[in-house]
């Protein structure tokens, strides 16, 4: 399972901030209500987009 998530994400510190756009000022509403669980488009790590190719790719 390692080796999948290896191959589908960058898992390089840079390359996580630049695919979840983390240096964006948005932390103000986290410190309101959490940051789990939000359907805001400013929330990137909520995004499953990435699923199906892990499903693919896991054979589930």
């Amino acid at each position: 399972m390692s080796q999948i998530i290896g191959e589908v994400f960058d898992l390089r510190p840079a390359a996580i901030i630049e695919y979840l756009d983390l240096l964006r000022p948005i932390y103000r509403k986290t410190s309101a209500y959490g940051h789990f669980g939000r359907n805001e488009p400013e929330f990137t790590w909520e995004k499953t987009n990435m699923a199906p190719l892990l499903k693919d790719k896991t054979g589930i």
